[in-house]
């Protein structure tokens, strides 16, 4: 037999079970001395022996009944009797199946979460104290002890065996021609031929001796120097002159057409054979080079050296704009209605998802665990948590049993 381990609670659980005993018991005894004490007498003492008598069944019935569920009566082997021990399996399933049906469901669960504001929640938790500044520093400790143990040589394995051949024989072209479709219908190449324009211009304005040394050595030999000056003076001005036309305006003919040839090319990526083997085969060349894992390698290397050094500071500008993105969600959460709702709603489309892929794994949990116990050991836990209670099915018992005996009585002499 399993020896049952009380924790403290359980303590406080048995102390309140004998004490609720004892009052049933005392009340028991008192209707016995009571009943012993009024036998045979006449008048109100009738009355009051009746009543006694009455309350013994009733108080005897209800601790036949309380008894019953979790042991035999007096060790007496009567038939539907222990019912905890001799059922305590089929009571798991029943308990099982009662939580599967009542409260681990998706109906119930995405109710509770709505009206709980689950994200409103959490962005009050989030702003509050230094909530933001101990979720940044766990994580740059979580991350800082777990860069270092990705050494160089895992790096370069993962990419030389697993991630450049998978790239190398996926088709990417209709990926590539979609995904650039996309950027130039968005216009979101526009602000890098901005950033282009702007950083071409002034490197222009700022090199023209390179300019000088590329141009002047074309320079025909009898042209004197100062017409070579003048040549390429006005050469620069005129580059200067169209790299701010189209620096500034955003509808310049070679503005279009950039976004023209972007456009093609996307095209001719998803639909051009020619164009989508030209891609492929250059892909392909890319990422067999031997040089490219080692490479990568390098490059992992020093973002993962960068990454070390800027997360271990913890008063670095890293930390602190995650720290102040942090509370930035935080207070979103709070004040804006659309994507508190949206937070919702794929907070419930996961949790419902966990139930209706897990939910009889996480469920069984309570027949697993009732089976692994005997049934004296099931009975006396449950019983801890539920014996207390039931007593006062004992000493209701015997109050309303004496009532009614004193009811019947009194009946019975008015007849």
């Amino acid at each position: 037999m399993a020896t049952v381990v009380l924790s403290t609670a359980d303590l406080v659980r048995r102390r309140g079970l004998r004490q609720m005993r004892g009052v049933a018991l005392a009340l028991l005894v008192l209707a016995a001395i009571v009943y012993l004490l009024t036998l045979h007498d006449e008048g109100g003492w009738g009355y009051v022996n009746a009543a006694a008598e009455a309350a013994m069944v009733g108080a005897l019935a209800d601790w036949f009944a309380v008894t019953a569920l979790f042991r035999r009566p007096l060790g007496l082997p009567i038939p539907h009797t222990a019912i905890v021990p001799t059922r305590k399996d089929a009571l798991a399933e029943s308990l099982e199946q009662f939580v599967t049906e009542n409260f681990l469901s998706e109906a119930v669960v995405a109710e509770k979460m709505h009206s709980a504001e689950v994200s409103k929640r959490v962005g009050e938790w989030l702003v509050a104290g230094n909530h933001a500044e101990r979720i940044v520093a766990e994580g740059a400790r979580t991350v800082g002890a777990a860069l270092p143990k990705l050494g160089d040589a895992e790096v370069t394995a993962f990419i030389q065996d697993s991630l450049l051949p998978r790239f190398a024989d996926e088709p990417l072209s209709p990926i590539a021609g979609h995904l650039l479709q996309s950027v130039v219908e968005d216009g979101a190449h526009h602000a890098l031929f901005d950033l282009i324009m702007v950083e071409a211009y002034e490197w222009l304005e700022d090199n023209r001796e390179i300019l000088t040394e590329v141009v002047g050595p074309r320079a025909p030999r009898w042209s004197p120097r100062w017409v070579d000056s003048i040549v390429i003076d006005r050469i620069h001005r005129e580059a200067l002159a169209w790299l701010r036309d189209v620096r500034d305006k955003p509808e310049h003919p070679a503005r279009r057409a950039i976004d023209r040839l972007l456009s093609q090319l996307a095209e001719d990526l998803q639909t051009d054979a020619e164009m989508m083997q030209r891609f492929e085969t250059f892909k392909r060349r890319m990422l067999t080079h031997p040089d490219l894992a080692a490479n990568l390698t390098a490059v992992w290397d020093a973002f993962r050296t960068a990454l070390i050094e800027a997360i271990a500071d913890p008063a670095g500008p890293l930390r602190d704009r995650a720290v102040q993105e942090i509370k930035a969600l935080g207070e979103r959460l709070q004040s804006d209605d659309e994507l508190r709702a949206k937070v919702d709603l794929r907070a419930a489309e996961v949790v419902g998802y966990v139930i209706r892929t897990y939910g009889a794994e996480i469920v069984s949990v309570i027949s697993d665990t009732i089976e692994r116990w005997d049934g004296r050991e099931a009975a006396d836990r449950i019983e801890l948590h539920v014996g207390r209670d039931l007593q006062f099915i004992r000493i209701n018992g015997t109050v309303v049993g004496g009532l009614a005996g004193l009811a019947i009585h009194a009946v019975s002499q008015l007849l």
